[in-house]
């Protein structure tokens, strides 16, 4: 004799409905949200930007100011410094040429009357020409 099988069945009322859609949870900000964010940091950014800039021209305006003020003082530095040098070299020609007849000390070598500054190899040409180097390129840590 054959056993009877049992089959199962659904419960009484038939199975609930299957939840076949798409259900995501809702993460971050929605499209707009975020497109008004970048908005706001992108005018935020210029708005940083133009105040730096402002600041900026400010100290730019001010150093430049400085440096016209100043510009006589360093102007005058510099000429005492190459009055100083002139007249070293000539005390060191007057001791160099003492022995020849007819030379003058310290005559210009150009044909007038008027101040012609003196260019780097004539302030030097008596020193080293590591001063020489120095005084034209300033100074290099890689020569």
């Amino acid at each position: 004799m054959a056993s009877k099988v049992k089959q199962d069945m659904p419960p009484p009322g038939g199975y609930g409905p299957i939840d076949y859609k798409r259900n995501l949870p809702r993460r971050g900000l929605s499209g707009y949200s975020m497109f008004a964010v970048g908005l706001g940091t992108l005018l935020f950014g210029y708005w940083g930007m133009m105040k730096w800039n402002r600041e900026r021209r400010r100290l730019q305006i001010e150093d430049l100011e400085s440096r016209i003020a100043l510009m006589p003082l360093f102007q005058a530095e510099k000429d005492r410094r190459v009055l100083q040098m002139l007249r070293e070299n000539l005390e060191e020609e007057a001791i160099i040429m003492k022995d020849v007849p007819d030379w003058k000390v310290g005559e210009s070598v150009f044909h007038t009357t008027r101040w012609v500054p003196p260019m780097v190899c004539d302030l030097y040409h008596l020193r080293t020409s590591e001063d020489l180097v120095n005084a034209s390129y300033g100074f290099m840590w890689y020569a």
